[in-house]
């Protein structure tokens, strides 16, 4: 009988261990699942900055360039608050505007790219080569409000459209300032140095576009522009109507092709760059890849134009989990949960160990072997 017992006892923990291993690699599995899925670069976010950096109603193509973009990152999945858009004029608005509260990119007017469900984060004199830089670098003042930050992290993929005049180097900003290939190269590297993102794909539509992305010297970022040295960018289609040109050509094209992008398309920004025709755009597009790790045959547009369903899990310990909380806060945990706090500098934390519930099967495991071990001393006590 007492071997009998003893068998039993040692088959119980072999199957509780069984049981215990199973968990493990399920949880391993889960982990797996969450943190690479389909996403092998690893990225968690996607952001857009894009800037229409004319004034003036007859720059109204330009303002159609960015709204165009911004619509096209909206239905692809990212959602208002991972978008900048900074529009140096409102041309819905102007007076000369026959459509009043209404942009349009083709002459047959199918699509309002204005409507009624756009956030506009800079606008007007707020368009400044200052401004576009703090956005980037993220040195805005402490009483900025969060819809106007970039926040992004080491994990966030950044698509960065810029539209406007320009030449050698060179983006004018409200006719009236620059921005010069050097200063976005800066800025680029300063957010690589404070690991504000993972990978950067630079857009920009002007004259002499590809000069703008010469000095790029920080890693991982893919650039294309709509026009080499010496080259103009010319505009689509005019509407009488309207009486100015209402888009770009390089943008009309890029724009037709993504309309055929989903959020589940496998489309890769090598077939976005395949897709640029010459005679159609009338300048020669650009492209630079050294700096970008990856093959550019296997980033996907989905990956800087669309929404991310990817997390990030951090490690957690089986025998307890870790909580910061203020170090003299005065909250009960729900409340910590549920208050709402102002941009403030952070208070002192301090680092708790909160115990996790004792499993079922550790339970289980122990009164089973409390049980056996008493049954078999009242048997030798018996006997």
């Amino acid at each position: 009988m007492l071997f009998a017992a003893l068998l039993f006892l040692l088959c119980f923990f072999d199957l509780a261990s069984g049981i215990n291993a199973h968990n493990v690699s399920q949880d391993e599995i889960l982990r797996d699942f969450y943190s690479k899925g389909n996403n092998p670069q690893g990225h968690t976010n996607n952001w857009a900055v894009l800037v229409c950096a004319s004034r003036y109603w007859f720059n109204y193509r330009h303002m159609a360039n960015a709204l165009g973009m911004y619509r096209t990152v909206k239905r692809l999945g990212i959602p208002d608050s991972n978008i900048i858009l900074m529009l140096a004029d409102d041309a819905a608005c102007n007076p000369r505007n026959k459509f009043a509260g209404c942009v349009y990119a083709n002459k047959g007017r199918h699509l309002d790219l204005y409507g009624d469900n756009i956030e506009v984060d800079y606008r007007g004199n707020e368009v400044t080569v200052e401004n576009f830089i703090r956005v980037l670098t993220g040195r805005v003042a402490p009483s900025m409000p969060r819809s106007k930050r970039l926040l992004t992290d080491a994990n966030s993929n950044i698509f960065v459209y810029m539209t406007g005049h320009g030449g050698n180097e060179f983006l004018k900003f409200q006719d009236n300032e620059e921005i010069s290939a050097f200063d976005i190269a800066d800025a680029f590297e300063q957010m690589y140095q404070k690991k504000r993102y993972n990978e950067i794909f630079f857009m920009i539509d002007t004259c002499q576009a590809n000069t703008m992305y010469s000095k790029f010297y920080s890693p991982n970022v893919l650039a294309t522009g709509s026009s080499v040295l010496g080259e103009n960018s010319y505009s689509h289609e005019n509407d009488y109507d309207i009486g100015v040109a209402v888009i770009d050509r390089y943008t009309h094209y890029v724009l037709n092709f993504l309309e055929g992008v989903n959020k589940t398309s496998q489309t890769t920004m090598q077939d976005l760059f395949n897709s640029y025709d010459v005679d159609k755009i009338g300048s020669h597009p650009g492209v630079r890849s050294d700096l970008f790790k990856r093959r550019v045959d296997e980033a996907l547009i989905t990956d800087f134009f669309g929404g991310v369903a990817q997390v990030q899990l951090d490690a957690t310990d089986d025998a307890s989990r870790r909580a910061f909380v203020p170090a003299d806060s005065s909250l009960s945990p729900s409340d910590e949960r549920t208050a709402i706090k102002p941009d403030l500098p952070a208070a002192p934390y301090q680092l708790i160990e909160t115990q996790q519930p004792e499993s079922l099967l550790r339970r289980v495991q122990t009164w089973s072997a409390l049980c056996i071990v008493g049954f078999l001393c009242m048997i030798c006590l018996k006997s």
